[in-house]
């Protein structure tokens, strides 16, 4: 018979390790960051994956669980990692945590040797028999390199303190046969933060996830949302934080929600070696990328960063180019200018064009033979060995500062302003003779903080569109230099 005191449900944060800088576990730290979850959650996980437990020393790990036992104050439950790679350390660790306080422990499949399906029962068998307080099992198949078999899970579901399964495969065609083969004898919490809501919808009964410490409330209004029947608000939710949700599953989850909870002032310090930022496992551009998540969330205040958008007449927008008032007047420069969009999604496009034989083709050349450091030039090309006609550079206005934001000048930009110009050659806006005579260079001012490459590309396509009209519809002495646009 199942021991009814503990059916885990709900949110549960897979808690990170503090540790200062000489990599001793922070007490205050981890105090704090209890403290932080508490009111949003059902219970806590210390000493997981992402608590890095694989890193810290038994003594440690109980250490880990007697603060959190002793900052809930009985307040939540707390389910307790005791996995190891051998049984008699797993046992070890399990009577640790009994004897800490913990609700419950978390015991992943045996790893690095992998014991045959009878071993594997073997060790789960043991180390719920040693103690008697319930088990979670535990299937991570990405750091494991193997799954908990479903056969063997269906066997372990008859053991009375054997009382869930949390799955962090992310693969739910696992998680929905073991549901289908467990049939309710035991839970099921979903451990793959980008597939809650699917998990949810077909049965699991709660998660445990690295992000649930950083934004728990939202798993919460999913949570609720999906035993409401209201599929479309969770689903809604989960997409809010599916980005951040797949950054802290890809890019290793303590290492990433270590990154995030700092943005947030949740000083948690950095990971232990050999996952220290200096190891290269989160780039510059995926902690830009996580910062301007958390600003969307409302998590931290975004900071002040407006683009740079040239505003003096348009004559005189191209003088970094080479092109100053001066030069372009006296000659046969078509010049257009568009914006699109709204917010950080605006975009918009200055366009000069003229005759590859003149001063805009010189200029041209110079942008690819010197290129401005943050400002490269980028050869417009509708597919990789296809350029545009006229030949046309992508020249950003605004420094880019990381890969990020290369990326999205270099990507959805450049694909749109592609585009743009090809249906200006096939509806005939862009006469013939222009084709191999002229060249255009366009510059484009994106924000910064640009995340949505969709609406970029239709901001972007929209305002060279508008901006090719400008210059090549308008006749005479207007659309040659005056500035008008």
């Amino acid at each position: 018979m199942k021991n009814p005191t503990f059916q885990p449900r709900g949110v549960l944060p897979a808690l990170v390790t503090p540790f200062i800088r000489d990599e001793a576990v922070d007490e205050t730290a981890l105090r704090a960051l209890v403290r932080h979850v508490l009111p949003h959650v059902d219970g806590v996980v210390p000493c997981g994956t992402t608590g890095e437990f694989i890193y810290l020393t038994p003594d440690e790990q109980k250490q880990v669980i007697e603060i959190v036992v002793d900052e809930v104050a009985g307040r939540v439950p707390v389910v307790a990692g005791a996995g190891a790679p051998s049984t008699r350390q797993a046992v070890q660790l399990a009577r640790a945590a009994q004897a800490a306080g913990a609700s419950a422990c978390l015991v992943v499949t045996p790893y690095f040797l992998h014991p045959s399906d009878k071993g594997i029962y073997q060790h789960f068998y043991e180390v719920a028999s040693a103690v008697d307080i319930p088990i979670v099992l535990y299937n991570i198949p990405q750091v494991v390199d193997a799954y908990l078999p479903r056969t063997v899970v269906e066997d372990l579901a008859d053991i009375p303190n054997i009382i869930a399964l949390k799955d962090s495969s992310g693969n739910l065609t696992y998680t929905m046969e073991v549901l289908e083969m467990t049939k309710g004898r035991f839970n099921v919490l979903i451990g793959h933060d980008e597939v809650v809501l699917p998990a949810l919808a077909g049965g699991c009964s709660g998660m445990i996830l690295a992000s649930a410490q950083v934004f728990p409330e939202v798993w919460q209004q999913v949570y609720s949302a999906v035993q409401q029947g209201d599929l479309d608000t969770a689903r809604e939710l989960q997409f809010s934080v599916q980005k951040l949700a797949r950054i802290f599953c890809r890019h290793g989850g303590g290492v990433a929600v270590k990154a995030a909870l700092n943005m947030m002032g949740v000083k948690v310090g950095r990971p232990r070696r050999p996952l220290r930022r200096q190891g290269g496992v989160l780039i510059n551009e995926v902690r830009a990328e996580i910062r301007l998540e958390l600003e969307k969330l409302g998590k931290i205040t975004p900071r002040a960063v407006e683009p740079e958008a040239p505003q003096a007449p348009l004559v005189d927008r191209f003088a970094a180019l080479g092109l100053p008032a001066k030069v372009l007047q006296p000659i046969a420069a078509r010049l257009g200018t568009a914006v699109a969009g709204e917010d950080v999604e605006r975009v918009q496009i200055d366009l000069v064009a003229g005759p590859k034989d003149g001063p805009i083709g010189e200029a041209y050349a110079l942008q690819l033979t010197y290129p401005r450091h943050g400002r490269e030039a980028l050869t417009t090309i509708l597919e990789p060995n296809l350029t545009v006609r006229p030949a046309t550079l992508i020249v950003p206005v605004v420094e880019l500062r990381n890969l990020r934001q290369a990326n999205m000048i270099y990507g959805p930009t450049q694909a749109a302003v592609g585009r743009a110009i090809a249906d200006g050659l096939a509806s005939g806006l862009i006469p013939q003779a222009a084709w191999d005579n002229e060249v255009m260079m366009a510059q484009v001012t994106v924000h910064p903080q640009a995340l949505d490459r969709h609406k970029l590309y239709g901001n972007a396509h929209h305002a060279m569109s508008e901006a090719l009209k400008n210059a090549f519809q308008v006749s005479g002495s207007s659309a040659r230099g005056n500035g008008g646009h």
